[in-house]
């Protein structure tokens, strides 16, 4: 790689920032183990501190597993106008730095700082000033990531955490990426690393190996995406307010559904991951599409509009399984579920009045 073609990416992730927060916020959760999110019983974890990580509690977590991991686990409802508030601080810091801003999350982004308004040569000195006036203004601990791509300082973000950062040289990347199991891999979720390792696919550099027509006969066109990553390869730029068009989430099952009651069942934890995205986000959407891919991959999809943005998560579970429950009973085997939301705008705050009908 010539040096004028080098970028210099900063990929900033807050330390587990809802749960940081509330610790913050309250004196009395502070080196305890936190969980923000739903009730004991039936709620989902949206974030774990670091105390309660220790005993393996994660977040997306079911609330009943998180509690019989951790027993005396503090469950604190979230406060996202809070949090909203923070990465508003957050970002105004960043943009004291660069003007090429990708925000991914309320706690994450990455920032070009190849040409920065500070005129600072080094991209490891403004990580570390951003760091430090992060923890000046908020109290909170962010790590990071410097690498020349965003690929590699998404992973280097990861590498020292908490509250740390790591810089990966391009003299380095490939040799940083080989000794990585895939399931390390930002992009390569559970179900495609456990594909991976049935091909005995297992680390980076084994993904190296395979050629470009083997992944995408396996993957389709992710298959490119994997090819590239392996040889520490990412050309994406940082794209600063980026709209997403949607949010979405789907499961492949471990083994086929057909029951109603599976069904329904097995849809609930992908509506609950996406609701909790938009809520991160501070995002609504209005067009509910399902997603279904039977035994035999056929695959179709449901949509339905609603009159405004979905506010409220009892409307979007409603939407989502009168979608599944039209196509009951199913002709064949489920081997995969997935809902997403799009139309989407920015709101603050949930309103209790719910524009729903008419679709």
């Amino acid at each position: 790689m010539e040096e004028s073609a080098v970028r210099k990416i900063i990929h900033i992730d807050m330390d587990a920032f809802y749960a940081s927060v509330e610790q913050r916020d309250n004196a009395e959760l502070r080196g305890k183990p936190v969980a923000v999110g739903g009730s004991r019983q039936r709620g989902v974890v949206a974030a774990a501190s670091y105390e309660a990580r220790q005993f393996g509690v994660r977040s997306a977590m079911a609330s009943s597993v998180a509690v019989r991991k951790c027993p005396v686990l503090i469950f604190v409802k979230p406060r996202f106008d809070v949090y909203k508030a923070v990465s508003s601080q957050i970002r105004a810091i960043f943009a004291e730095y660069t003007a090429l801003i990708e925000p991914l999350s309320l706690d994450e982004a990455y920032l070009d700082v190849t040409e920065n308004l500070k005129g600072i040569p080094s991209a490891t000195q403004i990580a570390q000033e951003i760091r430090a006036e992060i923890q000046q203004q908020t109290q909170l601990t962010a790590s990071a990531g410097i690498s020349y791509n965003k690929f590699l300082a998404k992973l280097a973000s990861d590498f020292r955490k908490p509250n740390g950062f790591y810089v990966i040289k391009p003299a380095q990347g490939l040799a940083f990426v080989e000794t990585l199991t895939v399931g390390q891999f930002h992009g390569i979720g559970r179900v495609t690393a456990a594909r991976l390792n049935e091909l005995g696919i297992f680390t980076g550099w084994d993904l190296r190996q395979q050629t470009e027509a083997f992944l995408k006969q396996h993957f389709g066109k992710a298959g490119s995406y994997y090819y590239t990553i392996a040889r520490a390869i990412d050309h994406r730029p940082v794209t600063p307010d980026r709209i997403r068009k949607s949010i979405g989430s789907e499961n492949t099952f471990d083994r086929d559904l057909s029951a109603d009651s599976e069904l329904v069942e097995g849809l609930q934890p992908m509506l609950d991951s996406v609701w909790r995205s938009c809520q991160r986000l501070g995002v609504a959407g209005r067009t509910v599409t399902l997603k279904v891919k039977f035994a035999d991959f056929e695959q179709i999809t449901r949509s339905r509009t609603a009159l405004g943005p979905i506010l409220q998560k009892e409307f979007l579970d409603r939407i989502g399984v009168e979608l599944l429950t039209a196509l009951f009973p199913v002709p064949k085997g489920v081997r995969l579920l997935g809902i997403s939301v799009s139309n989407l705008e920015t709101t603050d705050q949930p309103t209790s009045q719910q524009l729903l009908l008419p679709f």
